[in-house]
């Protein structure tokens, strides 16, 4: 069965995800920053191997890659979930919030795979799933900093799948709307509503409804399908 890396894997989408790969019989890792005991209980229900990861700090991504790798010889799935978010005016955002959203968001992602990617290059084979956003295609007022990240990530994924195509590898994105996890916890119950209304199908998402499509794309129904941004947005941005 596959080995999965999921990042931010202890909480909301990246628990999702996890769920399911597990399910299916995958040996999962996930990573968790400040979610102990979360990641603890997936690892007693699910039998994932949670790992501490704070991609905060650079070089963290290459420790967590060799960890892995030295655990489980390879890593046949990347899901590049870890993000965090700043709900500010663009001028008001600290260079430290500025630092950190650049740091998980876009480096996290860009440099975990630069450090799997040659263990996949050796198999000439391997599947990268990174998460986007809708607003990394629309860009979204007071989180200008968190758009310029996950618009960054879509370029990433359709940039790379490009080069490593060749190589066996695909590498695929999805892009949630407004999903119902603690990112969003900020809102309010009428903001909730009004993005709910919003949206044709007239509801916020489950983070199930992101892991269907992660799990799609990293199975052989999915195997011709690459440098794709699979929206998943219930018609917000359609």
């Amino acid at each position: 069965m596959p080995v999965v890396l999921i990042t931010g894997g202890s909480r909301g989408i990246g628990a999702a995800i996890a769920k399911q790969f597990a399910q299916q019989g995958s040996t999962v890792y996930i990573t968790y920053c400040q979610s102990q005991a979360a990641a603890a209980a997936l690892q007693k229900q699910y039998g994932v191997h949670p790992i501490a990861a704070d991609f905060r700090n650079p070089g963290a991504p290459e420790k967590l890659a060799e960890t892995v790798l030295q655990q489980a010889g390879t890593v046949d799935i990347l899901v590049n979930n870890a993000a965090i978010s700043v709900v500010n005016l663009f001028q008001c955002v600290s260079p430290a919030e500025r630092a950190a959203l650049y740091q998980v968001n876009l480096f996290g992602t860009t440099e975990l795979t630069r450090a799997i990617l040659p263990a996949m290059l050796r198999q000439h084979s391997g599947c990268i799933l990174n998460l986007a956003s809708i607003w990394g295609e629309t860009g979204a007022s007071c989180e200008v900093d968190y758009s310029v990240t996950k618009g960054a990530v879509i370029a990433f994924t359709k940039a790379l799948a490009k080069e490593v195509a060749p190589s066996g590898i695909r590498v695929n994105a999805v892009s949630p709307g407004v999903i119902d996890t603690e990112m969003n916890a900020h809102l309010s119950l009428e903001d909730r509503q009004g993005l709910a209304e919003e949206t044709p199908l007239q509801r916020i998402g489950k983070p199930e409804e992101i892991a269907n499509a992660v799990c799609f794309l990293a199975s052989e129904q999915a195997s011709f399908i690459t440098g794709q941004i699979l929206a998943v947005n219930g018609g917000f941005l359609i």
